[in-house]
């Protein structure tokens, strides 16, 4: 009766993400399918666009998103706010696009994102690892962790979600960290760390909480972490370290955080939507 269970409700579901006038025509479609229908590859064609742009920069402005999953209009409606800030380079998704992994979820939010008039990038939430959603994300998106530079500063961008992975698997991944860390290019003089679940959330190994803040200290200049996953805004030095920790509110809640990095510093707004 379990695995009965298993496999109808994510079938279910499917049909209850059918947008209008199709019924439940979608549920022909296997819940587990990995047959992706659309574009690609996002995150890496995404990054070259934000590197060309943004080469020789010591101004950026980008704005985080999070926790879209089942909030398609709410969604939209922060596309068309973004699209209205003037002189943003970048938006960063911090994850948790789908609500039960299902292929179909990550292919709406895509093409909900699609329509924003500059590149994003997408970091792999809790919920975008039910089911397959790992192997969907990680076809339509990327990688579960990834770096970029967008101008002078480095982007660190890593899976936090440790509870989904049973902790058999090195979440947050040192090696990647470390390995990133030595090949950073020249004229990278700041960072910025960008992960889905926050250090101290139960998502987090917190064994190693406090190594990895050293951890990700020992990069250039790091400005701040942001985060998502708590579907709240929040601003907490978790550690006592002079790093604030900037936490991004879900879709429902209509508002998402703008930043803008200077040469000397930066400033941090909540945009309401």
């Amino acid at each position: 009766m379990n695995n009965c269970r298993t496999h109808i409700l994510p079938a279910l579901l499917c049909c209850c993400l059918t947008f209008p006038s199709g019924g439940c025509d979608m549920i022909e479609y296997h819940p587990y399918d990995l047959d992706i229908d659309g574009e690609t590859g996002i995150n890496a064609k995404n990054m070259q666009r934000i590197e060309a742009e943004l080469e020789g920069r010591k101004r950026i402005t980008f704005a985080v998103i999070s926790d879209t999953q089942r909030w398609y209009d709410e969604t939209e409606e922060a596309v068309e706010s973004l699209n209205g800030q003037k002189d943003l380079d970048f938006v960063v998704h911090t994850g948790d696009l789908s609500d039960f992994g299902l292929k179909l979820e990550f292919e709406k939010q895509r093409d909900i994102l699609n329509r924003l008039s500059v590149p994003y990038v997408c970091i792999l939430g809790n919920h975008d690892c039910l089911a397959t959603g790992e192997e969907v994300f990680n076809r339509i998106f990327g990688e579960n962790n990834f770096s970029f530079n967008a101008g002078n500063v480095h982007f660190l961008c890593l899976n936090t979600n440790a509870l989904e992975f049973g902790y058999d698997t090195a979440i947050p991944d040192f090696q990647y960290i470390s390995n990133d860390k030595q090949n950073l290019p020249e004229g990278i003089e700041k960072t910025v760390v960008a992960m889905h679940a926050g250090p101290f959330s139960e998502q987090f190994n917190n064994n190693v909480a406090y190594f990895f803040e050293q951890t990700i200290t020992s990069f250039p200049s790091l400005q701040f972490c942001i985060y998502g996953h708590g579907h709240n805004v929040s601003a907490e030095e978790l550690f006592e370290d002079g790093v604030m920790y900037y936490e991004c509110a879900s879709a429902n809640k209509r508002s998402y955080l703008l930043f803008t990095i200077n040469e000397n510093d930066y400033t941090y707004e909540v945009v309401s939507y």
